[in-house]
């Protein structure tokens, strides 16, 4: 059984058609990459997955447990986090309440020690503002308050989305950290080899459906296919 199985999911957004019987799996302790270009189906795959939109056939499971329909705060009591390629962190409120915050209803949550050691930076702005933080403080924020409630299943969309490079090349640095531990993680990114640096298997999708899947090595040894799919030459 694995961790998380999408089987023949259609989704719509009103009357549009966005995913076509799509259908994956991720193991416990892998990480896994969603891969294509804009309006591929990316997002939307996460957005099922979390409840945030339902599918209209096919189901979601979670540990073996159907979840589809569920709304995402039922989800996410089932340890599945999603951060979004919108960040959503408290911008009123400082760096240390954000954590407080996220924290309250978590079964087993990270000391925010943990968190500060794992971002450093985010230790030395905890008394800021939400809206005080750099676009990558607010990426790390956003991952850091999905972290603190302990995740099984932790899915990351758009994580390095209009970051500076140092940026990017640490948050990488922490999600291989992440993934050495076991975690299991879900990452959508456009960054195609930063994804696929970090993927033990990937996801292409194109027009709502997965055209390829397998071993990131295999997708880079099939250039026709990633420039058709993904752009990359």
């Amino acid at each position: 059984m694995s961790l998380l199985d999408v089987e023949s999911v259609n989704t719509y957004y009103g009357e549009s058609h966005v995913l076509f019987d799509l259908s994956l799996h991720v193991e416990e302790g892998e990480v896994v990459a969603l891969l294509g270009r804009n309006g591929s189906g990316k997002t939307t795959t996460m957005n099922t997955i979390m409840g945030v939109v339902a599918p209209r056939s096919g189901y979601v499971r979670v540990a073996g447990e159907d979840v589809t329909g569920m709304r995402p705060h039922m989800i996410a009591a089932r340890d599945v986090q999603l951060v979004p390629d919108t960040r959503r962190i408290v911008k009123t409120i400082s760096v240390d309440e954000n954590l407080q915050l996220a924290a309250l209803t978590a079964k087993t949550p990270w000391t925010r020690d943990r968190i500060y050691e794992l971002f450093p930076s985010l230790g030395r702005r905890r008394a800021s503002m939400g809206r005080a933080l750099s676009g990558g403080e607010q990426q790390m924020l956003a991952i850091a308050r999905a972290l603190i409630r302990e995740p099984r299943l932790l899915l990351l969309d758009e994580p390095f989305e209009g970051l500076a490079p140092l940026i990017v090349r640490d948050l990488i640095a922490t999600t291989r950290a992440l993934a050495a531990e076991g975690r299991t993680i879900v990452i959508v990114e456009q960054n195609v080899r930063a994804a696929l640096a970090l993927a033990g298997r990937a996801y292409v999708l194109n027009k709502g459906q997965v055209v390829w899947e397998g071993a990131p090595a295999a997708l880079e040894a099939a250039p026709e296919l990633m420039h058709r799919y993904l752009g990359v030459s």
